[in-house]
Formats: C-alpha cells, structure tokens, sequence
C-alpha cells in the first residue's frame, strides 16, 4: 500500500466570530493561542485511492465539502465518493456552519476555505509513496464525561491526574493510534476518540483547536516532518471535564486536557503494532431520516410564550435568557412556515465509509451519541471507527432515550436552534444499521 500526507493551515483572522457557548454572544477572537490545519491522509493500493481531511472546525456545509471534492476530482482524477472531510468540532474556531444566533459567519473566511482543505488532500495523493500501517489500542483517561448521566466536576477536581468520571463506562477510556512508516522511519499518524472539544466557555476569544488540536499540534512538533490527524467519534453527549469556566482557567486547563490526551497518543505511536491487510474502498450513500415535528398548536404557543418575553417592556438584549428565546422565536417561525407550505419534513442523509487496509471508517454528518459506538461495535470489532461530523453537519443523532426527556438539550432544543424540527427516535437504529450493513460492504462480505 502507499500513503500519503497534507497539511494547510486554516487560521482564521484575528476578528471572525467564534461558534459555540450561547447565542448572539458578540464572541470574537482576539487572540490565537494555536492555529486550526486542514490535514489529510490518502492510501492507495494502486488500483483505488481514497483521501481522509480532518479539519480543526466545528463542521462544515455539505457545500463546502462537494467544492472540495470537486477541485480534488479535478487535480486528481479520483471519484468524489473516495474523498471524506471530516471536523474535530473545536468551538474556539470560526462559525463554518450551524444555526441561529450561534457567531457571526465571515464570509470570505468560508469562501477561502474549500480551496485550503482540498490543497491538503491534493498534497497528500502527491506525497503517495510506500508504506506500512500500525495501530494500537492505549488507555486515554481523565478527558471526558457523560454530560446527560453524570455530573460536571468541579474545576479543582478535574485538573488532578487522579480524576476519573463516576461512569467511565459511558465514555471513551481508550484511544485508538496508527502510525505509518516509511522506510522505518515513521510519515504520520492518525488517532481516534470521543469527547466533545469544549475546555472553554462563553468568556474565551482565543482561537485554538481545543485538547484534540493541541495535543496534535504538540506531537507534531515533536516529531518534525510528521502530519497527524484526530478523528473524532461519538462524542455527541460526552464533554471535556472542564467546561464552561473563566478565559484564564480555561487556558490554563487546556493544556492538562491536551497533555493528557498527547501521553496517550504519543503511548500509541511507540506501542503501535502492524497490520498485514491491503486494499482500499470506498461508499457513498444515502439513507432516509425520519422527522417528528411538534403539531402546529404546539409551535404556535411555544411562539408566543417567546414572543412575551422578547417583547416585554423591560426585556434586554443583555440578558441571556431574552437572547435565548429569540433563537426559540426564530426558528418557530420558519418551523410554522415550513409546515405551513407543506413542506416534507423527512430527508435523505448522506453516509459515508472508507475501508484501509484492515480499518474501516464510516460517518454521517451528525453529533453522534457514544452508544452508537458500542452498538456498531458490538457487531464489527474495535476496528471500525465510528466518525461524526463527515461531510456535513446537522446537528444531533441522540439515544433513543433522549427522546423521552422533556425538553433534552440534544434531541428537542437543538433542532429547533438550527430551523429545523427533531429528528424521529428511530434515528438511533437507522444509523445503526446503516453502519453496521456500509461495514459489511466495505469488507465485502
């Protein structure tokens, strides 16, 4: 097999709005305490090559990624189906996608952006050449926690080594590393982990890739001439254990958070062993999602409930709760004109698997709960990584249980904040099977 490696930085200007946190928080950076990079992975064995890009971004536009596509197809001459681009999901980066209120999109910063990923991935199908992949399987502790079935640590307890989650089961407690070399000498390398990238809080301006883009950027460093990419799974109800505090605490946290995971990966790359299997594939797919929207009594009163307090006499557009309801009153409406015109409430979604040698990666473009993970897992092994955010991003693809919660964050709220109703329960076990059948493809079984 031959592999091949990219790399672009992606930085924005010091000014551009920041996603993540709240809404209409007038967030904009002013300061860059590490810079973002479109990094990619190409493998070919000769016959088909497939390109991983892995972006320091909270998602990106299905727009964004057929442009890139596009330009690659146009360099390269391979299929856009064998070209994925993937986010870490930082929320100390540009806003690049997502809904009402959430930082202010800098349009030339997104206009630029397709053409500096799909210079990465052009780079990496150029620097093809021989080479050889490791894995390892490493332990990675101290990083996340269950953000629906446990309880946030107090800062003082996170930040000492010995801090564990009271349900570790619902997290990941282990990370997954690959190493190739070349030569003997090692090209690059890939890790994968699940755990929402948020050591910051509304009070952060710095731009920074968040403990997965620090860390990586840190053994980067230590290994020159070397590219890594973070792949991140099933992250969708699992934070950092430090979250929401003050700048300075915050920064100071990121680097614990970033060492932490960095002991991991640089555990992995020296530990890695060698995996024997060949051949490359690629699928392209798409699957049908179900949508459970609120009947129109329901939205219509939700509406004027939020119109009451935007409106009231004394409100403020200081004041968060007013804020709030102005993301709930307008994504009512478009939700009430929507339903009003007719319009069909389901859609298909694109999913998308690559298959390396003995590795197969498939993804959607959503926030994926971790038990997704287990469940497809379960079937596959520990050899099929689970990704979210590929390709696009639509928000959450929560467990079926989230569903039953009035009022869930993931599952009720968050459609809404994007102009969109929720998705129907199902969506766990239609995902679920979708992966586990793409799993099977790919292997050719």
């Amino acid at each position: 097999m031959k592999f091949g490696f990219g790399k672009i930085d992606i930085t924005p200007r010091i000014g551009v709005g920041l996603y993540g946190y709240g809404p209409y928080l007038c967030r904009f950076s002013n300061k860059i305490r590490d810079r973002l990079y479109a990094r990619a992975l190409a493998a070919s064995d000769d016959g088909r090559t497939v390109v991983l890009a892995s972006c320091d971004l909270v998602g990106v536009a299905g727009e964004v990624t057929e442009e890139v596509r596009e330009r690659v197809s146009n360099r390269t001459g391979l299929p856009g189906d064998s070209i994925m681009v993937h986010c870490t999901h930082t929320h100390c980066g540009p806003r690049t996608k997502y809904g009402i209120g959430q930082g202010m999109l800098d349009d030339p910063y997104v206009e630029i952006l397709p053409v500096r990923v799909a210079e990465a991935c052009i780079q990496a199908v150029q620097n093809l050449s021989d080479g050889a992949l490791h894995r390892a399987v490493v332990a990675a502790e101290g990083i996340g926690y269950s953000r629906e079935h446990d309880v946030r640590p107090r800062l003082d307890e996170a930040l000492k080594e010995t801090w564990r989650p009271a349900k570790p089961e619902l997290t990941d407690t282990e990370a997954q590393v690959f190493r190739i070399d070349r030569a003997g000498m090692m090209a690059g390398f890939f890790s994968y982990f699940s755990c929402h990238p948020v050591v910051g809080s509304a009070d952060c301006r710095a731009i920074h890739g968040d403990y997965c883009g620090v860390a990586t950027n840190l053994i980067e460093q230590e290994r020159p001439g070397t590219v890594g990419l973070f792949l991140q799974g099933c992250h969708g109800n699992i934070n950092t254990c430090v979250v929401h505090h003050p700048e300075q605490e915050s920064l100071l946290a990121l680097d614990v958070i970033a060492s932490r995971y960095a002991r991991s990966v640089r555990a992995g790359i020296e530990s890695a062993e060698r995996l024997d299997g060949s051949g490359v594939r690629s699928i392209l797919k798409s699957i049908r999602i179900k949508r459970a929207p609120l009947p129109m009594e329901k939205l219509r009163q939700a509406l004027a409930e939020s119109e009451k307090v935007v409106k009231a006499p004394a409100a403020s557009d200081g004041n968060a709760n007013v804020r709030g309801h102005v993301v709930r009153l307008k994504a009512l409406r478009k939700e009430i004109a929507r339903q009003e015109a007719g319009i069909e409430f389901d859609e298909n979604v694109a999913i998308h698997g690559l298959r390396i040698g003995d590795i197969t990666m498939v993804g959607a473009p959503f926030e994926i709960a971790h038990r997704y993970k287990r469940r497809v897992q379960a079937v596959t092994g520990d050899r099929t990584l689970v990704l979210s955010l590929v390709d696009d991003s639509i928000g959450y693809a929560p467990e079926r249980e989230a569903f039953a919660r009035e009022g869930n964050y993931a599952a009720s709220t968050v459609p809404y904040l994007l102009g969109y109703p929720p998705f129907s329960p199902d969506i766990e076990d239609t995902l679920v099977g979708a992966f586990i059948g793409m799993d099977a493809e790919l292997r050719g079984s």
